[in-house]
């Protein structure tokens, strides 16, 4: 596996993964909404990350570097349980010049469980559009 900045010829890949990944794993959104070009809105002026397995593109993460905030981390249904989500998660600790953080829909309890095994601790709760969610943070070591 691969972990490496994403480029402008990746983004159709990325955005196909995207909307595929959200329609699977947030099945209680609503789908009508979803579009490819939502890709481009959520991780616009985003640092990208992606994780290139055999050539294929299995998985994301975009980073708001000024914050050190982790915006998105999408990993195709076909690579889930494969150590995607992880070794771009460890990429994206890596790079952190603060303490990081994240918000994590509180519907979507296996993201929550898998960024608590990763070392992020909960440290709010707030409401977005798409429902409730919990704010994470990783300290910087």
């Amino acid at each position: 596996m691969l972990i490496r900045p994403g480029i402008d010829a990746d983004r159709p890949c990325l955005r196909t993964l995207y909307l595929n990944t959200r329609l699977t794993s947030w099945a209680w959104l609503e789908s009508d909404n979803c579009r490819l070009e939502d890709f481009d809105a959520v991780t616009q002026d985003e640092h990208i990350w992606v994780a290139e397995i055999d050539g294929q593109l299995a998985g994301f993460a975009s980073v708001w570097t000024r914050d050190n905030f982790l915006h998105n981390l999408f990993v195709s249904p076909d690579w889930q349980g494969h150590g995607v989500g992880s070794a771009l998660l460890k990429k994206v600790q890596s790079e952190l010049t603060d303490t990081g953080s994240l918000k994590c829909l509180a519907q979507n309890t296996q993201a929550l469980r898998f960024y608590q095994r990763h070392g992020w601790q909960t440290t709010a709760c707030g409401t977005s559009p798409d429902g409730e969610y919990w704010l994470m943070h990783y300290p910087v070591r």
